[in-house]
C-alpha cells in the first residue's frame, strides 16, 4: 500500500479536521479537548487503514509532546507564582495602583490603561473583562458613553495585559510551540505591541473624553476590600522589578520563575510570620481562594495554583500530539509544501502566518488552536529562510490569540460579548489593540524593523 500522502489527500484531511474541530467547539459548545481527542482517534484509525506502522504513529505523538516538556513545567511554575503573588499582596497592590488611574473626564483612555495594568498583573483577559471590566462598563453607562466604545477599551486593555504578561497561558503557549524563550518572546513582541498600544491610547483619548462626572464608589469599594484583606504596599513592586531585571539579563525562564517564587514566599513570611508551611503547600497546589466578601475581588483573586493549569496543560499535550502525528507522517508537509516553497521573503511568510491564524479563528473559533496549528505548519519555513523562532512566536500571537476576541462565534469573542452585553460586531471597530497588532506585525515583516534573524539571512 502506498504510504506517501498526496497533496489532495493531505488537504482533505486538514479540511475535515478543521470542520470537526469547528463543529465541536462552535456547533456543540464543547471544550476544545474533546474535539481534539476525537480528531486524534479518527486520524489514528485512518492511518492504520492506510498501512502506517503503529510505531510511526507513536513516534509522531512522542515527538510532538516532547517539545512541550519544558513549557509545561513553566506553566506549573506560573500557576504557583500567581497564587503566591496574590497571597503576598503583589497582584492586589498592582490593582490598587490601576484604580488610582481612573479619571471621569478621560474615562475611556483611563479604562484602557487600568484594564491593561490589571491584565498584566493577573495574566488573564477573560478575568479582567468579567470583573473589573464589568464594573467599568457600568460606570461608562452612567456617563452616557457609547457602550461599544467602552467595551472596546476594556477588551483592548485586557488583551494587551494578557498578551504581555508572563503569567498568561496564551503567551506561554505561543513561545512554547515556536520553541522561543518566554521573556525574549515578550520583549520581541514590543515591536508590534507598543505601537498598537500607543495607537489605541490615542484613539481612545480622542473619542473618549467626557465633561460629565461619575461616581467612583464601586471602584472605591473594591480598593477598600483589597486594602483590608491584603498587604498593599510599594514593596510589592520588588518581585516585578526583579522579574524584569532577569528578563533583561536573559536569565532562563525556569530560573527566573523559581527565584521569583522564593522571593515572593520570603516576602509572604516577612509580612505574616505565623503563616504555616501546610497552608503554603495548599496554596501552591490548589491556588488562592479569596473570601473577602466583595464579589468582584473574590472573582478576580480566586486563582492560581498548580491544579489551575492542568486544563491548559491537557489541551497543549493533545494538540501537540495531533501536530506531531501530522508533521511526522508528512501530512502538513504535503499540504503546505506548494505554499511554503513560494514563501521565500519574510514579509509574505509573516503575512501568511497571521492570515492562517485569523482563518483558524474564523473556522474553529478556538484561541489555542489558532496558535498551535499555524506553528506546526510554518515552523519549517521560518527555519529554512533563517528567521529566529521569536519571529514566529510574535506572528502567532498577533494573528491568533488577540484576534479570537473579534470572532462572534469564537470562545473569547462570545465570552466577552456575554459578559458585557455588547455584540461582538458592535465593539469590533473599537477594539483597536486587536485590530492594530497584526498590522504592525505585518509591517515589521515587510520593513525588517524589529524582525529577528537566527543567522545570516538566507537568499
Amino acid at each position: 500500500m502506498n504510504k506517501q500522502i498526496s497533496f489532495k489527500e493531505a488537504v482533505t484531511i486538514l479540511i475535515l479536521m478543521l470542520v470537526m474541530l469547528g463543529w465541536g467547539v462552535i456547533g456543540f459548545g464543547l471544550s476544545p479537548q474533546i474535539p481534539v481527542l476525537t480528531v486524534i482517534a479518527l486520524l489514528i484509525f485512518w492511518l492504520q487503514i492506510r498501512g502506517f506502522e503503529w510505531e510511526e504513529v507513536m513516534k509522531g505523538i512522542s515527538q510532538g509532546i516532547s517539545t512541550a516538556i519544558v513549557p509545561i513545567f513553566i506553566f506549573l511554575l506560573i500557576g504557583t507564582l500567581i497564587a503566591v503573588w496574590i497571597q503576598a499582596g503583589i497582584i492586589p497592590s498592582l490593582m490598587v495602583l490601576g484604580f488610582h488611574m481612573i479619571s471621569s473626564h478621560f474615562f475611556v483612555p483611563s479604562v484602557f490603561l487600568v484594564c491593561s495594568l490589571v491584565g498584566l498583573a493577573i495574566g488573564s483577559g477573560f478575568t479582567t473583562v468579567s470583573t473589573v471590566g464589568i464594573a467599568l462598563f457600568g460606570m461608562g453607562s452612567t456617563l452616557g458613553i457609547n457602550p461599544a466604545l467602552t467595551a472596546g477599551a476594556i477588551i483592548s486593555g485586557a488583551v494587551f495585559g494578557d498578551k504581555m504578561s508572563p503569567l498568561s497561558d496564551s503567551t506561554n503557549l505561543a513561545s512554547a510551540v515556536a520553541e522561543a524563550d518566554l521573556f525574549d518572546h515578550i520583549k520581541n513582541m514590543m515591536w508590534s505591541t507598543i505601537p498598537a498600544f500607543i495607537g489605541s491610547l490615542l484613539f481612545f483619548f480622542f473619542l473618549g473624553q467626557s465633561n460629565k462626572a461619575t461616581s467612583l464608589a464601586g471602584i472605591a469599594a473594591v480598593e477598600s476590600s483589597l486594602r483590608q484583606n491584603f498587604s498593599v504596599s510599594f514593596w510589592a513592586a520588588l518581585p516585578i522589578i526583579f522579574m524584569f531585571a532577569c528578563a533583561w539579563k536573559k536569565v532562563p525562564a525556569i530560573q527566573t520563575l523559581f527565584a521569583n517564587i522564593f522571593l515572593s514566599v520570603a516576602m509572604l513570611f516577612v509580612q505574616n510570620p505565623g503563616f504555616k508551611m501546610q497552608k503554603l503547600a495548599t496554596l501552591i497546589e490548589s491556588g488562592y481562594v479569596s473570601n473577602s466578601g466583595n464579589k468582584t475581588v473574590d472573582a478576580l483573586l480566586t486563582r492560581g495554583g498548580i491544579s489551575s493549569m492542568m486544563g491548559t496543560v491537557s489541551l497543549i499535550i493533545m494538540t501537540l500530539a495531533l501536530g506531531g502525528i501530522l508533521m511526522h507522517l508528512g501530512i502538513i508537509d504535503s499540504a503546505m509544501k506548494p505554499l511554503v516553497e513560494r514563501l521565500k521573503k519574510p514579509g509574505w511568510l509573516i503575512l501568511t502566518t497571521i492570515m492562517a491564524g485569523i482563518g483558524i479563528n474564523l473556522f474553529v473559533g478556538e484561541q489555542y488552536l489558532s496558535v498551535i496549528l499555524p506553528a506546526n505548519a510554518f515552523k519549517p519555513a521560518y527555519k529554512r529562510i533563517g528567521l529566529d523562532p521569536l519571529a514566529l512566536s510574535r506572528a502567532l500571537e498577533d494573528g491568533g490569540s488577540v484576534i479570537n476576541y473579534l470572532i462572534p462565534w469564537g470562545v473569547a469573542g462570545s465570552f466577552v460579548a456575554s459578559a458585557l452585553g455588547v455584540p461582538v460586531l458592535d465593539f469590533l471597530p473599537f477594539t483597536m489593540f486587536s485590530l492594530l497588532s497584526p498590522v504592525f506585525s505585518i509591517l515589521s515583516g515587510f520593513t525588517g524593523i524589529g524582525l529577528k534573524w537566527k543567522q545570516e539571512k538566507v537568499a
